[in-house]
């Protein structure tokens, strides 16, 4: 059984979003605070965790770097913040996705079954080149690494499948719409902005100059094309 960890200080809230998904065959907790919310986070026994943004101790924004810091499991913002610059900053912090308040349970549900779908794909996903070497950059595929000029980097899975659907397609110009349902899959639900937000962090990592990039360039009006 997949485990869900909720938090959330709005108990009618949490009590209906567990309710959903307790109804979908999910084990689901709920905490209350911030701090002691990362704590249980971080014991690295569930699956999803769906994080609200105001919180008492810490908020939703630290626990969701922190938990990226250790794991790539999804991370959900649920939020009353609707505007964009909250959405690109909560994924910008390592969030999978980002829903505004109020939401419909069972679309919580549907995302939440869509992002552990997803995760699963990914990470058990095969790449049939082992090694695959562009300008400094090596991704090695069977050890699921990445390295630039011989240094390590590290990159969530999500990061990871997106630089290798890339670096697999060079030359190629993509739209934000047809990567997004690549590598989120047509039973994601979410919107291309997610592309650009994970693409900036991966230019962070990979790049010498991430305003100046020399893989993912950036095609205005068409979208994205990694150079070889």
């Amino acid at each position: 059984m997949k485990r869900i960890l909720i938090i959330e200080d709005d108990l009618n809230i949490a009590e209906l979003e567990r309710d959903y998904l307790q109804l979908n065959g999910y084990e689901v907790d709920i905490v209350q605070d911030g701090i002691k919310g990362l704590e249980k986070a971080l014991t690295g026994l569930y699956n999803v965790i769906i994080v609200d943004l105001m919180l008492p101790g810490k908020d939703g924004y630290q626990i969701t770097k922190e938990i990226r810091d250790k794991f790539e499991i999804p991370v959900l913002i649920v939020s009353a913040k609707n505007e964009d610059i909250d959405k690109i900053r909560g994924l910008g912090f390592g969030a999978d996705d980002y829903l505004t308040k109020p939401f419909s349970p069972a679309e919580l549900v549907a995302r939440v079954k869509s992002h552990i779908v997803r995760y699963e794909r990914l990470k058990g996903k095969i790449v049939a080149c082992e090694v695959i070497n562009h300008k400094g950059l090596e991704i090695n595929t069977s050890a699921h690494k990445v390295f630039v000029n011989g240094k390590e980097v590290q990159l969530t899975t999500t990061e990871y499948s997106l630089l290798v659907f890339f670096a697999t397609n060079p030359n190629i110009v993509f739209s934000k719409e047809h990567i997004f349902e690549t590598i989120w899959g047509d039973e994601s639900l979410g919107d291309s902005a997610t592309v650009s937000v994970h693409v900036q962090k991966i230019r962070k990592k990979i790049e010498r100059d991430s305003s100046n990039p020399e893989y993912i360039e950036t095609l205005w009006g068409a979208g994205y094309r990694f150079n070889s």
